[in-house]
């Protein structure tokens, strides 16, 4: 039996994919810093008919996340699985950035995910295997506007992914990069304010715009977790799974835009105008709608 370390589990993607691995008979720990927030973790997993570990683990603190691996150790034995998955956003236009806010966004995306991976890999080299996934989003292969912060941590992810990928490669350690789009989840709920005033409502108003549209697509964080779950046992291993509400074509589009293209989105004078545009270069319709 693999055992299995998901960081951010009491909520979202993380919670899903925790009760989804258990029930595939993974042995899973599932990390959150405060273990009163598991109750509907452990309602999941009950419901599931599984069963799995909640654990103490602060990604954003050193000595939380030795604990936490060292107790998986102590218990069972080396970490297997590592998702690394707990991650926070912020809105903000450059100008905007409150960069000490700021600073708390990458400690956890992408300090935080460094921290964890740093721990599990000396058991995963000696045994010869492992899997490090890292929980990344369009985000990270799209400038997304209005969130110059979020996406920032997120193309580090990506970066700090591949670099990985060919580092442990010789210890016979895989790295896959989950790239969801819009899922529902708790995260949106948490992202929905921005500064103001501030002379950039258009961009803010267009980015939320977007995920007014992608919250209709009612996309579960359970889809994400099976899109994991397929990396883990795909016989044919990706280095970058998109999934969800867009992930496809904004990861797809985006790389086929040249950047005279990108520069003339941004500068659409009416919104119906930057939605035409937005279609044509992703495929995707954010037009408001009546409903």
């Amino acid at each position: 039996m693999k055992r299995v370390l998901v960081t951010g589990s009491n909520s979202g993607i993380g919670r899903s994919t925790a009760i989804l691995l258990a029930a595939q008979g993974y042995e899973v720990f599932a990390g959150m810093r405060n273990l009163d927030k598991a109750t509907k973790l452990l309602q999941g997993a009950e419901a599931a008919n599984t069963e799995l570990k909640p654990i103490v683990l602060d990604v954003n603190d050193d000595a939380s996340v030795q604990e936490a691996v060292a107790s998986i150790e102590a218990q069972s034995g080396p970490v297997d699985i590592l998702i690394n998955n707990a991650g926070i956003a912020l809105n903000a236009a450059v100008e905007d950035v409150d960069i000490e806010v700021g600073k708390g966004v990458f400690e956890t995306n992408f300090w935080g995910l460094i921290r964890c991976t740093q721990a599990v890999l000396p058991a995963m080299r000696k045994q010869g295997s492992g899997h490090v996934v890292n929980i990344s989003s369009v985000a990270g292969r799209i400038a997304a506007i209005g969130q110059m912060v979020y996406s920032a941590s997120k193309w580090a992810v990506e970066s700090m992914s591949e670099n990985l990928a060919q580092e442990v490669a010789p210890f016979g350690i895989r790295v896959s990069i989950i790239e969801p789009g819009v899922t529902r989840t708790a995260i949106l709920a948490k992202n929905m304010g921005h500064p103001e005033p501030t002379v950039y409502e258009t961009p803010y108003r267009r980015m939320l715009q977007f995920y007014a549209r992608g919250v209709m697509a009612n996309t579960p964080a359970a889809e994400v977790a099976t899109v994991i779950h397929g990396a883990l046992e795909d016989p044919s291993p990706k280095l970058r799974y998109p999934c969800a509400w867009g992930g496809e074509e904004l990861c797809t589009g985006r790389a086929k835009l040249d950047d005279a293209a990108w520069v003339a989105l941004g500068a659409c004078e009416s919104d119906e105008e930057y939605y035409a545009a937005f279609e044509d270069c992703f495929g995707l319709d954010i037009r408001p709608t009546s409903e």
